[in-house]
């Protein structure tokens, strides 16, 4: 089943799509495996054990009915599969395209213990709300009884959109504040659209705009309005900004031409998707194509990067990683996906110089083993003297994640309290900042994280938000009582 080449095409196998199996023309192809697509769902889903120990739900984050969905789509009730699978996130059919399944749901399922392979649990997801849109039984966002009270979302990230639109449903005016020109954070920007289509994303966005919720695209706290005059304006103030700050390289060359961020290479990417002008595209600075690129890091942001390369012609694509494969912390999928696409990766490898004058020639590295464990109980890489040597480059692609943004003055916030590494310093048990009344979720709080736990907490944090605005209203009531 696993080699069938249509399988990857509609996302349920692990073989490469070859269109001209079904001919050249993408539509024959969708219309002649449509009935293929479906029989090999509910053959996907029919495979769960329904064992009593859902392990596959207590290992999502959004605790998602995962054996409840199978079944009703194995029984051929999709309408039902995609609205139970909706009772718990806002996303469906984007954690179905891009969660790590093998590191969550998938890695977890009893028939992958047992040796027979997982039932491909997030392909199902993508599926079946995917078949929503299409039959359309995906219905609008429709706005709760007003309540005369206003909220304020900086970051159309996971986070904020998920806080958006359950805060709306409950009847608040809401505002959603991005400083992109589209909505969606990372969703819209740092994935790729071979592993995130857009217009997926694009979709989700205009079904909160025709809700109702007012997004202000383009804007910037702290240069567009502050912090306080956000705070005066609405009645509370979610933070959901996520971690844009690339984490470098402090070694000599580092700061030559064509030695650049991944979130930069990415985000070029994507807007050429769009059809955006990309004028570092038009000067190559941020193209691979025809070019050795190296990509440094062992991330998923690393993975995007190694596959987006070869998608523009790179002529060779590295991915040096310090530590060995078993070590990484990118998804084992992802790395097998790329491997099969030809990029090389060099293990246990670090870079320790970049070569060439104006611009990058080569990356110096190293050799590395691995010593003791260090303070996260991984073994620490350790570098192995008398291994120098020189990798070609023309275009060096830095991919070693992201911490926070300096908020309190990038926002003009003082106030505004944060942890030792940058992020926000919460209230846990009410997930409000130092500043009443602002509260904050996702990446910008638990640091670089996961899309899914970033909907999960933009979903926790609407609940204390709504007991705070509940008890500030009757607050208000009783004021106005008195007078």
């Amino acid at each position: 089943m696993a080699d069938n080449p249509m399988l990857k095409f509609v996302g349920l196998g692990q073989a490469y799509p070859d269109k001209r199996a079904a001919g050249d023309r993408a539509d024959d192809f969708l219309e002649i495996s449509r009935s293929f697509i479906v029989d090999k769902a509910e053959e996907q889903a029919s495979r769960c054990s329904q064992c009593g120990v859902p392990y596959c739900s207590t290992h999502c984050p959004l605790h998602n009915h995962i054996p409840d969905w199978l079944r009703l789509t194995a029984e051929g009730r999709l309408r039902e599969a995609y609205e139970l699978s909706n009772l718990t996130s806002t996303m469906p059919e984007i954690c179905g395209r891009i969660c790590p399944q093998d590191r969550l749901c998938e890695g977890n399922c009893v028939i992958e213990f047992s040796g027979h392979g997982a039932v491909t649990i997030g392909s199902v997801e993508k599926f079946i709300t995917d078949t929503a849109w299409k039959e359309g039984w995906v219905e609008p966002l429709v706005p709760g009884k007003a309540t005369g009270q206003s909220v304020g979302v900086i970051g159309a990230g996971p986070a904020g959109l998920t806080t958006a639109e359950y805060l709306r449903v409950a009847g608040y005016e809401v505002h959603v504040y991005d400083r992109h020109d589209r909505a969606g954070g990372l969703l819209t920007y740092g994935i790729p659209g071979f592993k995130l289509e857009k217009d997926v994303v694009m979709r989700r966005v205009q079904r909160l705009k025709d809700g109702g919720i007012v997004f202000h695209e383009g804007f910037e706290v702290g240069r567009d309005a502050t912090m306080e005059q956000l705070r005066e304006k609405h009645d509370a103030i979610l933070i959901a900004t996520g971690v844009y700050k690339p984490r470098d390289i402090k070694a000599p060359g580092v700061g030559a031409g064509g030695v650049v961020k991944a979130l930069d290479f990415l985000t070029a990417s994507n807007r050429a998707g769009f059809g955006d002008a990309v004028p570092e595209h038009d000067d190559g600075s941020l193209l691979a194509t025809g070019k050795n690129v190296v990509v440094i890091g062992g991330g998923d942001t690393a993975m995007d990067c190694v596959r987006t390369a070869i998608r523009q012609g790179a002529k060779s694509v590295k991915c040096l990683y310090r530590r060995d494969r078993d070590n990484m912390p990118g998804s084992q999928r992802e790395v097998a996906n790329a491997e099969e696409e030809g990029v090389e990766f060099v293990w246990l490898t670090a870079p320790i110089a970049f070569e060439g004058t104006d611009h990058v020639t080569g990356v110096k590295v190293t050799k590395m083993r691995l010593g003791q464990p260090d303070a996260s109980g991984r073994r620490a890489p350790e570098p192995d003297p008398g291994s120098e040597h020189t990798l070609e480059a023309d275009l060096v692609i830095k991919a070693l994640g992201y911490d926070p943004e300096d908020l309190p003055r990038l926002f003009g916030a003082d106030d505004l309290s944060v942890t030792r590494w940058g992020t926000l310093r919460v209230d846990h048990k009410t997930m409000m900042t130092s500043m009443d009344g602002v509260f904050a979720a996702g990446d910008i709080v638990r640091g670089a994280s996961l899309v899914v736990w970033a909907i999960r907490d933009g979903r926790d944090v609407t609940e204390h938000m709504h007991r705070y605005l509940k008890a500030k209203a009757k607050v208000a009531s009783g004021e106005r009582v008195a007078a």
